[in-house]
């Protein structure tokens, strides 16, 4: 097992704006050890991928941003730090509930419903990434979200059960790091197959939507810089989408 670093920092607070900001506020401000914490009850301006909000109820849910130094990973190959953080959610939660995979590129599901997101903020320097904070937030013991959502869920609504948030947090510390020790060492094919294992509808054929309107197909692939593959049928034609550019369809 992965040993976590001796002389991370971990900050606990009852509210913040989003922890990803200011774990970046704290780390500008002095460079902090890997591994370092920020958590949060409750977060003011809690944020998702590309200008998405997160909702969570104050003391509900586990909601923290974690600091990695990834110097082994080019900054064209960044995307493989969103798949083993993917996985360690994947990882913890298999220990709890079934049917979870992993919807392209970082959601973590539930059947149909989201149980968490993730958000990666990478700084580069060059072709290199100087540091990258990990933003998580996990439906724990959630009992009711807004209406307005579309497909959220909890891990209590799931099993009827609560759970130790700082528990969960251990967990994912010790998945994550050993994930983040096998890309250290070069076994990022193991990784690349994991993640490809576990992709929401990565079976079957399926409804998406682009910019030029609903179609079906079905997934072939995400390739190294993050980018997913549908073939479309029944032209059998091959489509690459970046974040945004296609809609999965319930």
């Amino acid at each position: 097992m992965e040993k976590l670093n001796k002389n991370r920092v971990v900050i606990s607070l009852n509210e913040t704006t989003s922890t990803n900001s200011e774990l970046k506020k704290l780390q500008q401000e002095k460079p902090l050890p890997e591994g370092s914490i920020v958590m949060a009850d409750f977060q003011t301006m809690g944020r998702g991928q590309v200008g998405n909000s997160w909702f969570s109820g104050n003391g509900n849910n586990l909601l923290f941003s974690l600091l990695l130094y990834p110097d082994c990973v080019a900054a064209k190959d960044q995307f493989i730090i969103s798949r083993i953080v993917s996985l360690a959610l994947k990882r913890l939660l298999d220990n709890f509930i079934d049917n979870v995979t992993i919807k392209w590129p970082n959601d973590i599901y539930w059947n149909d419903k989201k149980v968490a997101g993730i958000l990666i903020e990478n700084s580069l320097i060059g072709r290199q990434i100087d540091y990258c904070i990990i933003g998580v937030g996990l439906n724990v013991n959630e009992n009711n979200f807004p209406s307005a959502l579309l497909n959220p869920i909890s891990m209590k609504q799931v099993t009827g059960k609560e759970y130790d948030r700082q528990e969960l947090l251990e967990t994912f510390n010790r998945e994550l790091f050993l994930l983040y020790r096998e890309l250290q060492i070069g076994n990022k094919n193991n990784i690349e197959s994991e993640y490809m294992q576990h992709l929401y509808r990565k079976d079957g054929t399926h409804s998406f939507e682009d910019k030029g309107g609903l179609f079906h197909g079905r997934i072939k692939d995400v390739i190294s810089s993050g980018h997913l593959i549908i073939e479309a049928l029944p032209e059998e034609e091959e489509r690459i989408y970046a974040f945004k550019e296609v809609s999965f369809i319930v």
